[in-house]
């Protein structure tokens, strides 16, 4: 009897340390937080002219530190075209989020570009099967989302996109290398005084902008009408492209130092606009 008693109660002391253990191996941050939206989304993320994936660390890990993901993913596009996939998307992740990267940073052909983010968006569909996407752009990547979708909006195959960011878009060029002189815009309208030739090339986007999308234009004013780089002006001629076929359009501009052009997409205030605007319940 008594080895029958012993016998139980170093059973019942095993399996109360390992359900003990259990607990005590639980990680501390385990839970995403129950603050946003959980959704299998990914939220894809373009550079600007002559950067890189690395432009968007600052973002993406203030998302993962305030417990918007745990799931950051590399999409990487080769000169050519290939895109490469560093990292994994596990099945269920929560608000995956996608830093893209052009090894060719420094082309121009905005057609090449467009084609760019739609071989990106392929290549997760055909790996993971989304068939719905958030994007953010800062300065020329935007043009890459925009002739992306003046060639694919109609296109319903891809993933459609729900949520857009434009940060710092040139959109009707840059100060110094293609901005038409003394820029203005229709502030009811969104239609500037004059349009370079890119511009003019998107003009069929008023009737092709996709219905379904949220869009948020975010930019930069250092107290004199530009964040250094691109008028508020070219930002801005965003609101005629779009000829009021979003879902919602909304203008923030910021201020202070850190709304400089290159600075933007590392303030902490934006952070918390994108966090909002992506995963806000």
């Amino acid at each position: 009897m008594t080895k029958f008693i012993n016998f139980t109660l170093m059973v019942f002391t095993a399996l109360f340390l390992t359900f003990m253990c259990g607990i005590v191996a639980k990680p501390i941050h385990a839970d995403l937080s129950t603050k946003y939206i959980h959704s299998t989304t990914p939220t894809l993320f373009f550079h600007g002219y002559g950067s890189g994936a690395h432009a968007e660390e600052y973002m993406v890990n203030g998302f993962v530190k305030a417990g918007v993901s745990k799931t950051v993913i590399t999409a990487d596009v080769a000169s050519d075209g290939t895109v490469t996939l560093k990292g994994d998307i596990p099945h269920n992740a929560v608000n995956p989020l996608v830093m893209v990267n052009f090894n060719d940073n420094h082309n121009t052909n905005y057609e090449l570009q467009g084609q760019w983010v739609k071989n990106v968006l392929e290549e997760l569909q055909a790996k993971y099967h989304f068939k719905q996407v958030n994007i953010e752009a800062h300065s020329m990547g935007n043009m890459a989302v925009m002739y992306y979708l003046l060639a694919n909006a109609g296109n319903h195959n891809l993933p459609q996109i729900q949520k857009q960011v434009a940060m710092a878009g040139t959109f009707d060029g840059a100060i110094g290398w293609n901005e038409p002189a003394n820029l203005t815009v229709n502030k009811k309208t969104g239609k500037p005084s004059a349009m370079n030739d890119s511009y003019q090339k998107l003009l069929p986007l008023r009737h092709r902008y996709p219905k379904q999308i949220k869009l948020l234009n975010i930019y930069g004013d250092l107290k004199d009408g530009n964040d250094s780089q691109v008028s508020n002006a070219s930002c801005l001629s965003l609101k005629y492209l779009i000829n009021n076929r979003a879902r919602s359009y909304r203008e923030v501009k910021i201020t202070g130092p850190n709304a400089k052009h290159e600075l933007l997409h590392h303030n902490p205030q934006v952070n918390k606009i994108l966090i909002s605007f992506f995963w806000g319940k």
